[in-house]
């Protein structure tokens, strides 16, 4: 793993990968090199305009690259289920489940959940389980969730997964990250009891520069606080580019174990990927498996595929 990069990727002609969030920033990055190693790339994003336009770039950075557009809006479920019945191919070799809000105001989605867990957990919980026959189709699938160094900020609250008794932005966050982690750790278990073959991993990207960081404090008209994250960014964070190599590694490696993390080397920090240190209550089987029973419960997505 010392020293992997983009160079590293092996050839991936005839895969079909899905990044959700691929219009900007980390997920940009991973559709666009995924591409360049020969993968067929579907950028599940939100904007249609947007989306397209990073089509656009991904086939200019990458002349006879695979990029499609495919509109997916996280925090509306009758969205997810539209992209998932519309999917036109059969597999599913790569799911990179990349999206992420940071630090909102309190705001619901469409269904009425609290932001940052609507998008950043339920939404791809959604997704992955209406993709998982396409999953389980392709030998040796995978599936990326990108998660955060700031998970290890708070564990989730089962009896307040909407964070309805009290909401502080950044803590909601962390329990959104911790809910990635805790959802690829019983996915992993549920795809291993069921004698599948797909990986269930998760990365995250350290301290990486994109728009992610200045979105909060933009939406709650905090100049100020927007101002420090930029700063922050330009003066600690490294690239996207760098950013973007656990979620690649993750998602394209030989040696990627189930229910692995994966960041940047240096203390989670920056660097080149390898193993993530990651908090106790993320391998948590028993709180995993009640927020997989409230999740299906949310969603109305059950995993029936994985089922005895």
């Amino acid at each position: 793993m010392s020293g992997w990069n983009v160079r590293d990727l092996p050839g991936l002609s005839g895969r079909t990968a899905v990044v959700t969030g691929a219009n900007s920033g980390l997920g940009y990055v991973v559709a666009r090199e995924l591409a360049r190693a020969g993968a067929r790339v579907v950028l599940a994003c939100r904007s249609e305009e947007r989306g397209k336009a990073a089509v656009e770039r991904v086939v200019g950075e990458v002349p006879g690259g695979d990029a499609q557009f495919a509109r997916l809006d996280l925090g509306d479920l009758a969205s997810v289920r539209e992209f998932a019945a519309s999917f036109p191919y059969e597999r599913v070799d790569l799911l990179v489940n990349n999206a992420g809000v940071m630090a909102l105001p309190y705001a619901t989605t469409a269904d009425g959940f609290e932001t940052q867990f609507g998008v950043n957990h339920l939404g791809h919980f959604a997704l992955t389980g209406l993709l998982l026959p396409a999953l389980l189709a392709a030998p040796g699938a995978r599936v990326v969730t990108v998660s955060s160094m700031m998970h290890a900020l708070a564990n989730i609250d089962i009896r307040d997964l909407n964070s309805e008794r009290r909401y502080r932005p950044w803590v909601a966050y962390a329990r959104s990250k911790t809910a990635n982690l805790l959802f690829t750790h019983e996915l992993a278990r549920r795809l291993a009891a069921a004698g599948s073959d797909v990986v269930a991993a998760a990365a995250h990207p350290g301290y990486a520069d994109t728009n992610l960081q200045t979105a909060g404090p933009r939406a709650a008209g905090r100049r100020g606080a927007e101002r420090l994250m930029e700063i922050g960014n330009r003066v600690f964070a490294q690239s996207a580019e760098a950013g973007a190599l656990p979620g690649l590694y993750a998602a394209t490696a030989p040696d990627v174990r189930p229910d692995s993390f994966t960041g940047p080397s240096f203390a989670m920090w920056r660097g080149a990927p390898a193993p993530s240190w990651r908090a106790r209550w993320t391998l948590d089987d028993a709180a995993a498996e009640q927020l997989w029973a409230a999740s299906e419960r949310l969603t109305g997505v059950t995993y029936d595929a994985l089922k005895a």
